[in-house]
């Protein structure tokens, strides 16, 4: 009982936090409202001591892990949510408390969204842009997190949110309902609303034509529908609004679904489409702003080009400051607990190889009672109930039945049908199902004839088929739910959802039975609640689609042993598949999370699977067949640990030995006075990776992915060209090189900002670098392209890898005026290195990635100052 009198007084008193300032205020104020009912008593002053001093330690600055995540660096601004914190104490209560998820849920949320916080741009800068990623699963409650972000941003500073929700109207609605809900409700009075839930709700240019002034009392929210109409008017308002009023928001831009037409899809890459076109305007016009995509099928999101054709401006969505990836929930159905999915490796032994038994099987023979087999036959054609159907059907009408036994007769509960994307069909297929209801009425609702029989059969084959685990719910005999079918019939619904009949579902007006038929309409956001039967046929192939089209993803708290999913086999498979790519995707960002690599240094990658695609053709434009290979590509230390004497010691050691058993065992020659040599044994090169270094940010320079990847080819590549690169001029160094003995350094400054003791100096190798071992210059025409100019190489000498050596000035000075970089100041000169595979990048095959192609040296420092000249005051990107 204490126990609980202290839980309640810590809830009490964090609701006058806000408002009192301080946790001892808010505390004597729970005492005096106590005092005036007449129900404090002395002894509860010692409760009351224990409550306030949990409170305290709770709002103690935290160290927020960013465990799940990958990020470029920048200072670590947020120390979790203070004693004046507003808006994330009332959300969590409002969370815990009155929609029942309780405490553990509830700082389960607050940790996610911690790391999320972290991550965006500190709202007392004057002036930035920032762009996330976050990555969840289909269904699993993204919008919490989001909810929670948005809280605890404006609890810091940001003082508007803006949030793009969905395609359609509904959708829109159902997200602004939500953000009123969980976060205006709280403080109706700290909100300036310029939408609302209304058909006509949508952004529209206010009166003034402009933002009104931000205040620290209240915060500006728009929930956008990703149309061109609203985002328009949102452009011509940013437009017109003054730039004093600009340059006091702090805006927080979240993605809802952002693979989905924020991506850039245009049919030519130097053409934009025309929502992402405006969701860039919307980010240019505004000088503090964080945008942040949330997503369950981060696909598109990851293969956008960081660097767009003709501009070396990042202006597009590409998540260069962080990507995190939420952790399941527990609780959670998603494609690995339902299909099972096969272990990353060896050492995976968190996979579910079996998945639950809740997938039963259409057959081949059934498809074409159920969908027509061409386009043309559409309109001709009229779906049947198949077996498969019937069972279905009659399962979900017993589970029904069984959720009224267990006592949740009150709760939605629903089925989906989804077996083609025409919506003539839906209108066919529903009425098909709601006339053989009645048709079939009276022998369900007495369980008797061949219909009642079959209604027996199905429940008794299916209700303890799951282990005992997956619900503490006591199993329901078929003569308890008997009585219930009746119930369930009478309360039956066969509404259709797709694009012409937008608004048929009506989860807000007391409980629902619904058997709902539709199409692509409900792969995207919508939530079907009480979810327990599907019956499901394929309409696409692409990895996306078919994941946000698993509606039954999600939670069955309280039916967890009832759902139930048909389809066909070769569906089960691809799902099955799917959970591996999706496990994969996590496990890289996981990796390269604990390894400190950020999004623009190694792209994450992504399996293929034969048969499907992994998103619209036009949002791969650059991707690149990849696998653990590096056919193709080149690769260059760009980050050293300059102030590690041993190791810039050992790193000269292991270049000077190179080249002296180079020597020996290869042929040199002197091109325009530059050391090369050939036919150097491709052993030489396994002993200098061995002996040499990596900074621990180069994941993909690591002795586990390069040095395997070297020993897989090792019979295609057995001899290598080594060359050390020296400018025309330089400083000679202080320590010989081996048998070249003291060479000519190249000089190159460092970024200004970076980690301590990591030097970051963002390009080593030149365009030209490519052809250092040929013996003529590369056309000009190709010049400044390093696919052909690799391709040149690769015709000109063969199929023979190349690697090259640099001699790094320890001393080394930005060689013009520049406020990116800053001198090298290292411990003795470094040695860096730069490799070039031959063959091609599409040639690897089984995972796909972007392209991530940083400019050349020749370019570097021109760049350094473009983008910091944009971002002012923002962080280097």
């Amino acid at each position: 009982m204490t126990e609980t009198q202290i839980e309640a007084l810590v809830s009490q008193i964090k609701n006058f936090l806000p408002q009192c300032g301080s946790v001892e205020e808010a505390a004597k104020r729970v005492v005096r409202d106590l005092n005036a009912l007449g129900v404090f008593q002395a002894n509860m002053i010692e409760l009351v001591e224990q409550a306030t001093a949990r409170i305290v330690m709770s709002l103690q600055p935290v160290e927020v892990l960013q465990k799940h995540s990958i990020f470029q660096p920048h200072p670590n601004w947020y120390t979790g949510s203070g004693a004046r914190a507003k808006h994330w104490p009332a959300l969590r209560g409002y969370l815990s408390e009155t929609k029942g998820w309780g405490e553990e849920a509830a700082k389960k949320i607050d940790i996610s969204s911690d790391e999320v916080v972290s991550l965006l741009a500190d709202p007392n800068k004057h002036k930035f842009q920032y762009r996330g990623l976050v990555v969840g699963y289909v269904q699993s409650g993204k919008t919490a997190n989001m909810t929670a972000v948005i809280a605890k941003a404006i609890d810091e500073g940001y003082n508007m949110v803006i949030v793009l929700a969905g395609l359609t109207n509904k959708l829109r609605q159902q997200t602004q309902r939500r953000m009123e809900a969980d976060l205006v409700n709280r403080y109706p009075h700290d909100w300036l609303k310029w939408t609302n839930s209304e058909d006509d709700g949508d952004f529209r240019m206010p009166m003034n034509e402009a933002f009104t002034m931000p205040t620290d009392q209240q915060t500006q929210l728009c929930v956008l529908k990703k149309n061109v109409s609203p985002l328009g008017h949102f452009i011509q308002t940013l437009e017109r609004t003054p730039a004093a009023t600009l340059r006091k928001l702090r805006v927080l831009l979240i993605d809802d679904e952002c693979d989905s037409a924020s991506v850039n899809s245009a049919s030519n890459e130097l053409d934009i489409t025309a929502i992402n076109e405006r969701i860039r305007q919307i980010i240019g016009l505004i000088p503090a702003v964080s945008y942040v995509g949330y997503t369950a099928t981060p696909f598109a999101n990851v293969l956008i080009n960081p660097y767009p054709p003709n501009s070396q401006e990042l202006d597009d969505l590409y998540p260069r400051n962080f990507i995190t990836s939420l952790e399941q929930p527990d609780g959670y159905f998603g494609a690995e607990q339902l299909f099972g999915r096969e272990p990353i490796n060896a050492d995976d032994l968190q996979a579910n190889e079996e998945g639950l038994d809740m997938i039963r099987n259409i057959s081949e023979e059934e498809l074409p009672y159920l969908q027509p087999a061409r386009r043309d036959e559409k309109d001709a054609f009229h779906p049947q109930m198949v077996p498969s159907l019937v069972d279905a059907v009659l399962y979900f009408l017993a589970a029904c039945a069984a959720r009224m036994v267990r006592g949740n007769g009150g709760e939605h509960m629903t089925m989906l049908v989804h077996t083609s994307v025409y919506t003539i069909l839906h209108d066919r297929l529903s009425a098909l199902i709601a006339a053989w209801l009645e048709l079939h009425d009276a022998q369900l609702r007495t369980a008797t004839g061949e219909i009642g029989e079959r209604l027996r059969l199905i429940w008794e084959r299916e209700f303890q088929r799951l282990p005992s685990e997956i619900t503490q719910e006591k199993p329901v005999s078929f003569e308890l739910l008997a009585g219930f079918i009746g119930d369930v019939l009478d309360r039956m619904e066969t509404p259709v959802e797709n694009s012409l009949a937008d608004d048929r579902l009506d989860y807000e007006n007391g409980p629902k039975i619904y058997i709902v038929v539709g199409g692509t309409v409900l792969s995207r956001g919508l939530t079907l609640e009480g979810l327990m039967v599907s019956y499901f046929l394929r309409s696409t192939n692409q990895y996306d689609t078919l994941l946000q089209m698993g509606r039954w993803f999600g939670y069955r708290r309280g039916y967890e042993d009832l759902p139930r999913l048909w389809m066909t086999a070769e569906l089960r498979t691809s799902f099955r598949m799917l959970a591996l790519v999706e496990a994969e995707i996590r496990a890289d960002i996981k990796e390269f999370s604990d390894r400190d690599v950020t999004p623009m240094a190694f792209a994450v990658r992504i399996r293929t699977i034969p048969g499907m695609a992994i998103t619209a053709a036009s949002k791969m434009r650059h991707a690149r067949v990849c696998d653990i290979s590096y056919s193709g590509q080149h690769v260059q230390t760009i980050r050293f640990d300059h102030k590690d004497q041993g190791i810039v010691s050992a790193n000269w050691q292991a270049g000077g030995e190179l080249l002296s058993s180079a020597e020996r065992l290869g042929s040199g020659a002197n091109i325009d006075g530059k050391v090369l040599f050939t036919g150097v044994p491709v052993t030489l090169i396994s002993r200098f990776l061995q002996n040499y270094c990596v900074h621990k940010d180069h994941r993909e320079l690591s002795g586990e992915l390069l040095l395997k990847y070297i020993g897989d080819v090792r019979e295609a590549f057995p001899t290598w060209n080594i060359g050390l690169h020296q400018p025309r001029s330089g400083h000679q160094s202080e320590k010989a090189l081996g048998v070249i003995g003291h060479c000519r350094l190249s000089n190159r400054a460092m970024l200004d900002d970076q980690k301590p003791h990591m030097a970051d100096i963002k390009a080593l190798m030149s365009r030209k670098d490519v052809a250092f071992d040929c013996a003529n210059s590369p056309p000009p025409e190709i010049a400044s392209d390093w696919s052909l100019l690799k391709q040149w190489r690769q015709e000109q000498i063969g199929t023979v890898p190349l690697l090259l050596l640099y001699a790094i000035d320890g001393d080394s000075s930005p060689q013009h005026p520049t406020r990116t970089r800053t001198s090298l100041d290292a411990v003795g000169d470094i040695l860096g290195f730069g490799i070039v595979f031959p063959g091609s990048d599409a040639g690897a095959g089984g995972y796909v990635r972007v392209n991530l192609e940083a400019p050349s040296g020749d370019e570097i420092e021109s760049l350094d100052d473009e983008i910091k000249e944009r971002e002012e005051v923002g962080d280097v990107i």
